[in-house]
């Protein structure tokens, strides 16, 4: 097996297992994982449609608009007719449901916080750098 295959292999189970667990917190906002997800879109990436949404979420306009269905009624998204065209619905995060994602967010990096306790200096820098590069693949 070559190096990068199997760093890529490792990196890949790593953070999937990190994710998982700090996902665990999730649930005490009340939200299940499809919502807050869709809520972490409209809240970094701004007002979406539907079939935007959808689109960014890999799901069918179908299980979108059930989600949203779902942050309407929770108050964290409201949906309003695009100006110029009242055919066309724009979904956006109302406060509720940026402060909802806050908390989410704020338990999720607690979460990873109790997992880099067991890190000495030295491994904490490794994981800086590491984020570093991390960052620089995605970000070309």
């Amino acid at each position: 097996m070559n190096e990068r295959f199997e760093t890529a292999d490792r990196l890949h189970s790593a953070a999937i297992h990190l994710l998982r667990s700090a996902a665990k917190s999730d649930a005490q906002s009340g939200q299940g994982p499809a919502r807050l997800s869709a809520l972490s879109v409209l809240v970094f990436a701004g007002p979406k449609t539907l079939g935007q949404l959808a689109a960014i979420e890999r799901v069918k306009p179908p299980t979108m608009t059930r989600i949203v269905a779902g942050l309407t009624r929770s108050g964290s998204a409201r949906i309003e007719a695009e100006k110029g065209d009242a055919r066309k619905k724009i979904i956006s995060v109302t406060a509720k449901g940026k402060r909802l994602l806050q908390q989410a967010r704020k338990r999720r990096i607690e979460s990873l916080i109790e997992n880099l306790k067991r890190l000495d200096e030295a491994g904490l820098e490794t994981l800086r750098k590491a984020s570093d590069l991390i960052e620089q693949m995605l970000n070309p």
